[in-house]
């Protein structure tokens, strides 16, 4: 009995993802103890880096400068690439005009549009959220699309059959049925928008995350470049994790788990 609490006690350390990052640390120190604090600074370094910019503010207002633009860009792909892919996926025609341009453009990496937007949007707030905008699209459209085509044909046939029009029957049972994909594109889509911050604050930026791990190697402060690495790693976990659950709490009805 008491082997048995022990191995659940093992199990439920080991689910939490606690082992790994031990292991990390202590590969991280290991590492870090055969060279210099500017290639490669070990945690204590990165620690304290971290913690005289906690001190002075300026990770405080880098992070809140960062979301404001990742949540911009974020809702703005949304409010754009579901109903767009919903309308892809539900329409044949639709998706014989649209999808070779989704299918060329989703393999163009946003960075390689900074200059273009720089240009068209300005130096300021429009031309970052256009670029995470841009690699928020992609992933929400595809897998809207995927959700729709992958709805089961008998679902469609029986609503059809009950007297259902083609309107009623995609807003109560097409939609519905690609709730689950549609979801996972989200998550994709706030995981693009985190990714492209960095690629959004290189040029013309003073604020930000990203703008933190560019400027900082003018400084040699790799240990600030760490920073802010494990800070996006760490919005990333926390609000994917937080979108889990209120797809858990809101969206449960639907499959989403």
């Amino acid at each position: 009995m008491e082997r048995k609490k022990q191995g659940m006690i093992l199990l439920k350390v080991l689910k939490s993802g606690i082992v790994a990052w031990i292991l990390l640390v202590l590969v991280w120190r290991f590492g870090a103890a055969f060279y210099t604090d500017d290639f490669l600074p070990g945690p204590w370094v990165t620690l304290k880096g971290a913690a005289a910019l906690v001190a002075d503010g300026a990770l405080g207002t880098d992070i809140l400068v960062s979301l404001l633009r990742v949540i911009k860009g974020w809702l703005l792909g949304l409010i754009f690439a579901i109903p767009v892919g919903l309308l892809i996926g539900n329409f044949k025609t639709a998706g014989y005009i649209f999808e070779p341009f989704l299918n060329f453009f989703r393999f163009v990496p946003a960075i390689g549009f900074i200059t273009l937007f720089l240009l068209w949007f300005g130096v300021g707030e429009s031309s970052k959220v256009a670029l995470i905008f841009y690699a928020v699209i992609f992933p929400v459209m595809v897998n809207t699309i995927a959700g729709v085509r992958s709805v089961d044909e008998a679902l469609i046939e029986a609503s059809e059959s009950l007297g259902a029009n083609k309107a009623r029957t995609f807003f109560t049972v097409v939609v519905p049925s690609a709730v689950p994909n549609i979801f996972t594109g989200v998550r994709l889509g706030l995981s693009g928008a985190i990714t492209c911050i960095v690629a959004a604050e290189m040029l013309a930026a003073s604020e930000g995350v990203g703008y933190l791990i560019y400027t900082s190697r003018l400084y040699y402060r790799t240990d600030w470049i760490f920073t802010g690495i494990f800070t996006l790693g760490i919005i990333g976990f926390i609000a994917d994790k937080l979108l889990q659950l209120v797809g858990r709490k809101w969206l449960c009805r639907f499959a989403v788990r």
